[in-house]
């Protein structure tokens, strides 16, 4: 299910559809980061495992993140660099919120 929340949200495996959740936060990001999106951040990260079909297998899933999976590692990541918890917008937080259904914390 949360593969299919992915590409519901424009994250497929042959790009970010146009006019999609998707493609309004590649353009959110690419604004603010002065033209390009980063490798690591909320967009890439979504669009490669829309790809790949793999935020599921990743340990994002629709009942919340897998303990010892590939995402745990990453929440654990970035809350160390944050002080201990993962910034709203963040990468985890919003593949998290996509995997589930939501709008990645965008309204």
């Amino acid at each position: 299910m949360s593969d299919q929340n992915v590409h519901r949200a424009g994250f497929s495996p042959s790009g970010i559809t146009r006019g999609s959740l998707a493609s309004s936060m590649m353009s959110q990001e690419a604004k603010a980061s002065g033209g390009g999106v980063r490798s690591g951040g909320p967009t890439s990260t979504l669009q490669e495992m829309g790809a790949r079909g793999s935020t599921h297998s990743s340990g994002f899933t629709t009942s919340g993140i897998s303990p010892a999976s590939q995402a745990s590692q990453m929440m654990s990541k970035e809350a160390s660099s944050h002080g201990g918890g993962t910034p709203r917008g963040g990468t985890t937080s919003t593949v998290q919120s996509i995997s589930m259904g939501g709008k990645g914390g965008r309204r």
